[in-house]
């Protein structure tokens, strides 16, 4: 299993093939947004034309790279820039365990 971590966003790689479910998600001033901090506003994007977010009727996130003369980049303002290889990743956001709920971790 091929993964990628960036602060709170993971990038698991599968197989599974997209859907019909599967609707594409806008992206965002020519960007593809896969989270945004809640506590800065800083954001987990890729500018990449190869790039394309996808939103499954369960409100799972896919990222799906397809390939190309440049790598795709995601890059974040307070994170280390990652590289991705084309595939199908699908998005995940860290969580965390507190006595009052299991939470998503605030970037």
């Amino acid at each position: 299993m091929t993964m990628y971590r960036q602060g709170d966003v993971l990038l698991v790689r599968t197989d599974r093939p997209l859907g019909g479910q599967a609707r594409p998600v806008p992206r965002e001033a020519g960007r593809v947004v896969l989270a945004r901090g809640e506590a800065t506003g800083h954001a987990h994007t890729m500018s990449s034309p190869l790039a394309e977010l996808f939103e499954e009727r369960d409100g799972r996130l896919y990222l799906r790279v397809s390939a190309g003369a440049e790598p795709v980049r995601l890059v974040h303002e307070q994170h280390d820039t990652i590289t991705l290889p084309p595939g199908v990743y699908e998005v995940r956001r860290q969580r965390e365990y507190t006595p009052e709920a299991i939470r998503r971790v605030v970037d």
